[in-house]
């Protein structure tokens, strides 16, 4: 999620077992999907790609209950006789779908990935047109700015607990039963459903930043129906901390992607230059975000109508997830000097960030038990802020969870060793979101299930977007022929 650009974000055995090299049974390839498809809600998309429904059960605890729908989409392997098997896009968030990805991410993979798999698509548990949930939030608290907890100019992290009191209140009010099995997990039994309904005996998988940790919950809850799994930008599975450790993670990450910025942002002959050099960028954005917090700007249009210090933070965070939002951070920046903001980003319908915030409240919420003790945050924010100014404690303060009224169903899923060595996971060095310290976390966690290639590169999303060739080729190339490197690898 960016404000500027996407305003509105898981044993070796037998060679069989395995599933690298040899190829699946001629009957599991050629299984009938029972699934009755049908053309795509929506346009833009590609003439191929169709869709259907999975029916799921709310609450795998109580499989004869209520049952809700799960919409998956299809754009069928362009090579019949080369055909492999399914391959899952999994999609970041929580929040996040993979619904349209078939005809859009899907289209860069190489075409003899595309002979080789269906390209598969889903719009997880709670998110339309899925049967969806929502908090009915106020408008303020859709904000970013709200939704991550920035605290108070002076450091305070009282508000943010009035805040999450307020938006805890509003999904138990408004979110109904379904609010409460919104999980990881159960995104990861539902897509072993969608397994089963597309008649596949294995899945393989591109799972993305939150869309890794689904992976990787799905690899250690049925870890012989994976095939071939990729794991980009790959978050930390703490399976204390899970969604805590992600937040907290922000700050290490725009420590690491911050100087990338700075470069770009002293360049000689850059139209956005803010600075002669690089090492004026970071106390010129400090003083600025200061400045804002006493004096903010209005800003017409905008959730909330104002620059402050903590909507200029949040951008930058926001930004730094792709090098291609730093000119509109820089003009910010530039206009923001002046006293005067550029026009209000254009956001989603509100129905939309209502569904969106839905379904990250309950996930987040659901997956671990939060601290709810204000001087645990103010703790917290107190150390990140005085260690990483940037993030002004943000990363360990109150989001939500910290008033959510229902313990967690089951505990977090731990991610082992112990499973088929099918995984490859690709990772960018400098990632604002999902910072390589967290992705050494997963990769130390899966042992020798799992090779990680590690790229040179700046932004959130490895594969076929801020990575580069080599890492891209290496990737591909196990997705197409399952040839993975025999240890980790650094693409430079």
């Amino acid at each position: 999620m960016t404000q500027i650009k996407r305003n509105a974000a898981l044993v070796a055995t037998s060679a069989v077992l395995l599933g690298l090299t040899a190829p699946l049974t001629t009957s599991a390839s050629a299984a009938t999907p029972s699934l009755p498809w049908a053309k795509c809600a929506g346009t833009g998309l590609d003439p191929r790609q169709q869709c259907a429904t999975v029916e799921v059960p709310m609450d795998y605890a109580d499989p004869r209950g209520r049952k809700i729908d799960v919409v998956v989409s299809r754009i069928p392997a362009e090579d019949p006789d080369a055909r492999r098997g399914a391959l899952v896009l999994i999609p970041g968030g929580p929040g996040g779908s993979s619904l349209d990805n078939p005809s859009g991410k899907g289209q860069k993979l190489p075409q003899d990935v595309r002979d080789a798999y269906d390209l598969i698509g889903f719009a997880p548990r709670g998110l339309a047109p899925s049967t969806p949930v929502s908090c009915g939030l106020e408008h303020g608290d859709l904000a970013l700015s709200k939704l991550r907890p920035w605290p108070a100019p002076d450091g305070s992290v009282a508000g943010n607990m009035v805040t999450a009191r307020r938006m805890a209140d509003a999904c138990v009010r408004n979110g109904g039963d379904l609010m409460r099995h919104l999980s990881t997990a159960n995104e990861a039994r539902d897509l072993d459903r969608i397994r089963v309904a597309l008649g596949e005996r294995k899945l393989s998988a591109w799972g993305v930043s939150y869309g890794t940790y689904v992976g990787s919950v799905y690899g250690q809850l049925f870890p012989h129906r994976t095939d071939r799994i990729v794991l980009d930008s790959n978050d930390d599975p703490d399976p204390d901390r899970v969604s805590r450790a992600w937040l907290a993670g922000h700050e290490q990450g725009v420590e690491d992607t911050f100087p990338e910025f700075a470069k770009w942002a002293s360049a000689p002959g850059n139209p956005d230059r803010l600075a002669d050099t690089a090492a004026e960028v970071r106390p010129l954005f400090l003083a600025l975000a200061a400045r804002l917090d006493r004096e903010p700007i209005p800003w017409p249009g905008a959730n909330p109508e104002e620059l402050n210090g903590n909507v200029l933070r949040q951008t930058l965070l926001d930004s730094l997830y792709d090098p291609d939002d730093f000119p509109a951070l820089a003009k910010l920046i530039l206009a923001a000097w002046e006293g005067t903001v550029p026009p209000a980003p254009a956001a989603p319908p509100e129905s939309v960030l209502q569904n969106v915030a839905g379904v990250g409240a309950g996930t987040l919420c659901n997956d671990v038990a939060w601290p709810t003790s204000a001087a645990h945050y103010q703790k917290g924010a107190d150390q990140s802020r005085a260690a990483y100014p940037l993030t002004a404690g943000m990363p360990r303060n109150a989001m939500l969870c910290a008033a959510w009224p229902y313990p967690p169903k089951e505990p977090a899923v731990r991610i082992t060793d112990r499973g088929p060595s099918n995984i490859l996971l690709v990772q960018n060095e400098r990632d604002v979101a999902t910072p390589l310290a967290g992705a050494l976390k997963l990769r130390r966690a899966l042992g020798d299930r799992a090779v990680m290639v590690t790229v040179n590169s700046t932004g959130h999303d490895a594969y076929l977007d801020n990575g580069n060739a080599c890492g891209d080729e290496t990737v591909s190339r196990f997705l197409a022929t399952g040839e993975r490197p025999d240890a980790d690898v650094y693409c430079d």
